[in-house]
């Protein structure tokens, strides 16, 4: 049985592993630590996990990591995870990290975005983790670099048919809407009751820090610099996310091309549904999965398409997708904990 640690279990991404690894048939949590309920039961920040879990939030605490745990998962805010993967990584231990950290490949994106890095060696190390399109890189990692929702969302449609040469990497646009669970547990104006309720809302337009992180991913995909125009907005409910893409179509594709790419694409990968044409997804049909749906349309000139993905941002979109890299990275099934049947309502 794996023996699982989790870095900031208090935080929504960080309490969703738990939820999560608690249902996993070959892991075991035995490690869980937050700063702010050091000494406290889990269920007594989440109550819905009583009768599940029966763990007591640690300090951080790098001895009982070394001798109670086979892999780390770490929710922190970005800058905090480069300061202890390093001391992590040289004990052995295997790492999936839910911060920007150890995300890009161009350590200079990074820092551009972001912050000085402090572990650029070990981001040497590290693998993109967008499951299902790095398997094979993530099947001999020791740190993983876990997306963003944003990207997760956004990447999925496009990567194939970038790849495919099926559509131009001029002008793509996505519109990516999200829940307030993308924000964080910590409070803030956005994510406030008052703020966000009743309310939908564009956000750091031009300034999310995701977008490198999208175009980065994108340029290897096509072997060529593409930028992208990103918007993201926040909408008045607790989880989910919906992104609605906009490119142009190789003139020499249709829709079928696209679905059928897509289709064989992601045959072999289990959380990923494309729908059929004249059906899209919705939030509501993801929430609480590891799935990423994804619909079509292409307009009557046959010229413009219009891509719309849906994932639950705290599973898919986070907790799930690092699970599912756990899974790759130890040569387990990769649906191991993940198989929850969607609520139909």
């Amino acid at each position: 049985m794996l023996r699982v640690g989790i870095i900031g279990a208090s935080g929504y991404a960080g309490a969703e592993i738990v939820r999560i690894i608690t249902q996993h048939p070959h892991a075991k949590l035995t490690f869980i630590s937050s700063r702010q309920f050091k000494g406290k039961n889990f269920t007594e920040i989440y109550p819905a996990m009583k009768g599940f879990v029966n763990l007591k939030y640690s300090e951080l605490d790098l001895e009982k990591i070394k001798a109670e745990t086979d892999v780390v998962f770490i929710a922190l805010p970005h800058k905090i995870p480069m300061s202890i993967i390093p001391a992590i990584i040289d004990m052995g231990k295997k790492v999936i990290d839910l911060s920007a950290d150890f995300r890009f490949s161009d350590i200079t994106k990074y820092e551009k975005h972001y912050q000085p890095h402090t572990a650029k060696k070990y981001n040497d190390q590290s693998v993109y983790g967008l499951c299902e399109v790095y398997k094979k890189n993530i099947e001999k990692a020791s740190l993983v670099g876990n997306p963003g929702c944003y990207p997760t969302s956004i990447l999925l449609p496009l990567i194939p048919l970038l790849k495919s040469r099926l559509i131009k990497k001029e002008s793509i646009i996505a519109d990516s809407k999200s829940g307030v669970s993308g924000a964080g547990r910590t409070p803030a104006h956005i994510s406030h009751y008052c703020s966000a309720s009743e309310s939908f809302k564009a956000y750091k337009i031009y300034a999310h820090r995701h977008t490198p992180e999208i175009e980065e991913n994108l340029n290897k995909a096509a072997a060529d610099n593409i930028s992208i125009i990103f918007t993201p907005h926040l909408i008045p409910m607790s989880r989910g996310m919906l992104s609605t893409i906009y490119v142009k179509i190789d003139s020499s594709a249709c829709e079928n091309d696209i679905r059928d790419c897509l289709n064989n694409f992601y045959a072999h990968n289990p959380f990923i549904r494309i729908y059929s044409e004249n059906n899209f997804p919705d939030t509501q049909n993801v929430r609480g999965t590891n799935f990423c749906d994804i619909g079509l349309k292409t307009d009557p000139s046959g010229q413009n398409l219009i891509l719309i993905s849906a994932i639950d941002n705290l599973v898919k979109g986070a907790a799930g997708q690092a699970v599912q890299n756990l899974n790759i990275m130890y040569g387990m099934d990769e649906t191991s904990g993940l198989n929850n049947i969607p609520y139909p309502l």
